[in-house]
């Protein structure tokens, strides 16, 4: 089963981190489910145009099985009746990577291949955009600016300031997977999808302030676990702009902090919580409950006087 996606995008690894990472936008609903294929300590492939997913899942199974990017990109495009049709690109674990433009895919079609990444994309207003998208890329490498996913998310941009899709935009995708030896524990660094959208690189680039918000709050709870209240501090402060629109992860720092014997920072961060959202209050009594929060029953209520001072006003 295949589907005409015609989008632009970018895939890349990492040089010190080993981080693999895509971002890819199209005039097209949901492109997040159909084009990117990636595994940490595998490689990461974008299928474009004629879209056909054996490209990214026996893709990566010959990357795994030890097969380069080359070899599994030529293997493929071989055996493939429709490769004319067809726009792909793969890097492995080595850093090598390779794309293929089929002559029938719609105009501009291409890509530029670079130091472990390479841009692609068809139905472009032009050449200029992948020329954007690359001259993007290098300074954000060159500047050391910014996290992989931030230097990602600027290239599409880039491309769409110089043309992007001549069809306009609907949805985008970003994701990142950590490098092989990166201890995180966790199966993704970004994963994030605008699936239909007038604008769907500003709300990913929402998206990504949002996760930044909630990186910054796990930060702070590690630091209030392992007894480094200034670091706490530092990162709750640098938190509490960029998770608009819930105060959740204040909550849950809040929480931490209560547990840990630091109630009198505690109260602060819980006033300024029952101030927006008076639901959470509900929740003490719940996590109690629980075991998952101090019983005492003094702490509890100097917690909920937070909430009723703010009530009484």
């Amino acid at each position: 089963m295949t589907a005409m996606v015609n989008t632009y995008s970018i895939v890349a690894r990492h040089k010190k981190t080993g981080q693999f990472g895509i971002a890819v936008q199209s005039h097209w609903f949901a492109v997040g489910s159909l084009t990117p294929w990636i595994e940490r300590g595998i490689g990461a492939v974008v299928i474009q145009a004629q879209v056909d997913a054996i490209y990214g899942s026996l893709g990566l199974d010959m990357m795994r099985a030890g097969k380069t990017a080359e070899q599994t990109v030529a293997a493929m495009v071989a055996a493939d009746p429709r490769s004319a049709e067809r726009q792909v690109a793969m890097i492995d674990k080595r850093g090598q990577v390779v794309a293929h433009t089929g002559e029938k895919c719609v105009a501009y079609a291409g890509h530029i291949t670079g130091d472990q990444f390479s841009v692609q994309g068809n139905l472009l207003g032009g050449e200029e955009v992948l020329e954007a998208m690359v001259d993007a890329y290098k300074r954000a490498v060159a500047d050391d600016i910014g996290d992989f996913s931030e230097r990602l998310l600027r290239v599409l941009e880039a491309g769409e300031d110089a043309g992007g899709d001549v069809r306009g935009k609907q949805s985008a995708a970003l994701l990142v997977v950590p490098g092989s030896d990166d201890p995180i524990d966790r199966r993704m660094i970004t994963d994030l999808r605008v699936d239909d959208s007038k604008h769907p690189l500003i709300d990913l680039r929402r998206l990504l302030t949002v996760q930044r918000g909630y990186e910054l709050h796990a930060q702070a709870t590690y630091a209030v676990e392992v007894g480094n209240l200034d670091e706490a501090k530092k990162c709750y402060s640098n938190l509490r702009g960029l998770a608009v629109g819930t105060r959740e992860p204040q909550f849950w720092y809040a929480t931490t902090l209560a547990k840990h014997g630091h109630l009198d920072e505690a109260l602060t961060v819980f006033e300024e919580v029952f101030k927006v959202e008076p639901f959470w209050l509900d929740l003490i009594d719940r996590l109690v409950e629980a075991g998952s929060f101090p019983s005492d029953k003094e702490t509890v209520a100097r917690i909920k006087a937070k909430a009723d001072t703010e009530e009484k006003q």
